[in-house]
């Protein structure tokens, strides 16, 4: 009798997992209210072997964020919050910064200030807080460009949520 109410009760358990796994995972959007220049909102990014903690990440537009960031991985690792012309601006800036062989010293990756976006470039264990001004609309991203975290999966969309 014991073994058929364990058998029932695990067959219970697995079929609660499954469902639970099937369903929507509810919509974590911001909590409180949007920041501002007087009061930023504080929103913290960990950056994973090689993924973003949260993801996706929600902001509403316009308003000011301290952007908390905090490289959890083994790795270094770059966030860039920006749209597409600042997503390819640090693409081609990594690649071409990218050492020529192994063991030789990179240079520095630059873009210019026009559509630099924000950067952040962690080793592993760091940390940063930085002020950002989140625009008032257009489309965002959050990626790392650095050689191979992309092509892994090292990206998160960035959803505007209504004020």
């Amino acid at each position: 009798m014991v073994l058929i109410v364990g058998a029932a009760l695990a067959v219970s358990l697995v079929l609660l997992g499954a469902t639970l796994a099937g369903a929507p995972a509810p919509t974590p959007g911001p909590t409180g209210q949007p920041g501002t220049d007087g009061a930023p909102r504080d929103v913290n990014v960990i950056m994973r072997d090689y993924h973003f903690d949260p993801t996706p990440l929600y902001l509403y537009p316009g308003e000011t964020i301290r952007l908390n960031v905090f490289n959890g991985g083994m790795v270094e690792h770059e966030l860039v919050l920006g749209d597409a012309t600042v997503q390819t601006a640090w693409d081609a800036a990594d690649a071409a910064a990218t050492p020529p062989a192994p063991f030789a010293t990179a240079p520095a990756a630059s873009v210019n200030p026009a559509v630099a976006g924000l950067r952040v470039v962690l080793a592993s264990g760091g940390t940063a807080s930085l002020i950002y001004h989140v625009p008032a609309s257009g489309g965002l991203q959050m990626l790392c460009h650095l050689p191979g975290h992309l092509e892994r999966g090292m990206a998160a969309d960035v959803i505007f949520i209504p004020r």
